[in-house]
C-alpha cells in the first residue's frame, strides 16, 4: 500500500533545523557544484545518515549503499506513512530539530516542501546527470521551474484499467478503447445484471480524480512562481470529466462507494465491480486482495477522449528527498542517487517491493516486462503498464496546498459524486473554495 497512498493533507512547512551529526560541513548558501575530489572525501568520512521511509523491507537497499560507501552508515526509520509522515517532518523543521537527512516523499508533495525552501536542490551533487536514466514525465515531477532537481524518483503508478475477463466474455463486452464505448458498456452490463457495476469510481478519492484529471490533459495548478499560482479545476477537461463520470453517478450505472473499506474489498472479490480504474501498483495490490478471483483479471491502458492520440494520467508513486537542513548534503544526495538509480537497488525494488519502476532500463527489462503472472491468466501485465508510462504527460502540476484541495474536493466533487447530485456545479464550489483560500494564504491567482 506504500505506492497506494490517497492524496491527503499536509500543510505549509516553514522554518529550519538540524539532521544528522558528522560527515561533510553544512550545504552551500549558493548552488555551487560540487567537486569530485569533495564527493569522494565525504563519502570516505565516518558519517550517520536518518532516512525516513515506509518502504517494508529496505535494508537490502540501504546495504547495496553501505556496501559500496563503508564509512556512511543510514539509519532507517519508520516515521509513518504518508500524511503522518509529512506531519512529523513539517514539525522537526518548525522545532528546528529531529528532522532527517533524506525522506520518501510522493510527487503530489514536493510543491508543498518546496515552496516553504525545504529540500535540498541537488543539482550540485550531481543529480542532473541522472535525467536519461529515468522516464521524462518522472524527471518532470521532481524538477522546478529554475530547473531544480528537488528529488530522486523512486516509483510511479501510470493508470490503466483492470478488468474481469469472465465478466466482459459473459455479457459479449469488449475491453473499451475510448469513453464513450465505456459509459455504453456500463449501461449494458448493469441493464444485464443490476448487482453488477463496470466500475466504483470512489468519492472519497481525491488522487484517482487527479489521475484522470492528468489523462484529460487538464492544467488544474499551474505555479508562475511561489506567490503566483493560476487555479483552474472547472476548464473544459475538467468539465468533461465531471460531466462524463458525474452522468454514470446519477445514471446509476458506476458505483461510487468509498475505497480501500471492508466493504469495497468484498466487493472486489465477490464480482460487483467488473473493472478497477487503477494504476501500475493495482495489480500487485489486487491478486493480494482479491485471491478468489485468481485468473480472472487482465490489464488494458485507460479508456482514451482521443483514440488518436493515447495518454494517460499518473496516481502514486514516491522519491527520495534531501532535506535542506542535512547536516551532511553531499551524503545525503549520494544516497538518495544511488538508492533509485543503482541498477541492482533499483530492481530490487521492482522486485522485493513490487514497486513499478521509474527508470528506462527496468521498464525495457526482458525479465521484468516478460513476467507472466497467474493471477491475470499469464499476460504480461508489466508490459501493459511500461507502455502505458510512455503515454503520461510531462507537464502535470501539483498546488503547494494539497492538503486544502484533497478536503475541498471531498467535501464537493466527491460529495456530488456519492449524493449523485451536479458534479460541474460542484467544479465551481471547489474552483471558488481553493482560490479563496490560495488568496487567503497570501498567493495572488491569476485568471
Amino acid at each position: 500500500m506504500a505506492v497506494a497512498t490517497s492524496l491527503g493533507m499536509a500543510s505549509a512547512a516553514c522554518g529550519a533545523g538540524g539532521g544528522a551529526t558528522g560527515g561533510d560541513s553544512a550545504a552551500p548558501a549558493a548552488a555551487k557544484t560540487m567537486s569530485q575530489a569533495e564527493i569522494d572525501k565525504a563519502m570516505s568520512t565516518p558519517t550517520e545518515l536518518t532516512f525516513w521511509t515506509w518502504v517494508p523491507d529496505i535494508a537490502q537497499e540501504v546495504a547495496l549503499f553501505e556496501k559500496k560507501y563503508p564509512a556512511i552508515k543510514v539509519k532507517v526509520v519508520n516515521a509513518g506513512q504518508g500524511v503522518p509522515q509529512y506531519t512529523k517532518l513539517r514539525t522537526a523543521l518548525q522545532a528546528g530539530k529531529g528532522a532527517p537527512d533524506v525522506v520518501q516523499m510522493e510527487y503530489q508533495y514536493i510543491p508543498t516542501f518546496t515552496i516553504t525552501d525545504s529540500l535540498l536542490d541537488l543539482r550540485p551533487y550531481g543529480a542532473s546527470t541522472l535525467q536519461d536514466k529515468f522516464v521524462d514525465w518522472t524527471w518532470g515531477q521532481v524538477s522546478g521551474q529554475g530547473g531544480e532537481v528537488w528529488a530522486i524518483p523512486q516509483d510511479t503508478g501510470p493508470m490503466g484499467m483492470l478488468y474481469r475477463q469472465d465478466i466482459f466474455d459473459k455479457h459479449g463486452i469488449e475491453v473499451p478503447k475510448t469513453w464513450d464505448e465505456f459509459a455504453e458498456a456500463a449501461r449494458k452490463l448493469h441493464a444485464a445484471d443490476p448487482e453488477v457495476y463496470l466500475t466504483n469510481l470512489a468519492a472519497n478519492e481525491a488522487a484517482a480524480w487527479h489521475g484522470l484529471l492528468w489523462q484529460a490533459q487538464a492544467k488544474p495548478y499551474v505555479s508562475a512562481n511561489k506567490s503566483e499560482i493560476s487555479i483552474k479545476v472547472n476548464d473544459e477537461p475538467s468539465k468533461k470529466l465531471a460531466t462524463f463520470w458525474g452522468g454514470l453517478a446519477k445514471e446509476g450505472v458506476i458505483g461510487v462507494e468509498p475505497d480501500f473499506t471492508d466493504s469495497w474489498f468484498s466487493a472486489l472479490n465477490k464480482g460487483k465491480y467488473a473493472t478497477w480504474i487503477t494504476a501500475a501498483w493495482g495489480p500487485v495490490f489486487l491478486s493480494g486482495s482479491a485471491k478468489s478471483t485468481a485468473g480472472k483479471w487482465r490489464a488494458a491502458p485507460l479508456p482514451q477522449w482521443d483514440a488518436t492520440k493515447p495518454s494517460s494520467g499518473n496516481w502514486g508513486g514516491s522519491t527520495s528527498a534531501v532535506v535542506k537542513t542535512t547536516k551532511n548534503p553531499i551524503a545525503a544526495a549520494q544516497f538518495a542517487q544511488f538508492l533509485n538509480s543503482d541498477p541492482e537497488s533499483a530492481k530490487l525494488f521492482a522486485t522485493k517491493q513490487f514497486f513499478f519502476p521509474a527508470t528506462k532500463a527496468l521498464l525495457t527489462d526482458p525479465e521484468f516486462v516478460g513476467d507472466k503472472p497467474a493471477f491475470y491468466g499469464g499476460q504480461q501485465v508489466n508490459q501493459v503498464f511500461a507502455d502505458i508510462s510512455g503515454t503520461v504527460g510531462p507537464t502535470f502540476q501539483w498546488p503547494p496546498f494539497l492538503d486544502r484541495v484533497v478536503t475541498d474536493w471531498t467535501e464537493t466533487v466527491g460529495k456530488s459524486l456519492a449524493a449523485k447530485t451536479d458534479t460541474v456545479a460542484a467544479l465551481e464550489q471547489w474552483q471558488t473554495r481553493i482560490s479563496t483560500f490560495a488568496k487567503s494564504q497570501g498567493f495572488t491567482v491569476q485568471p
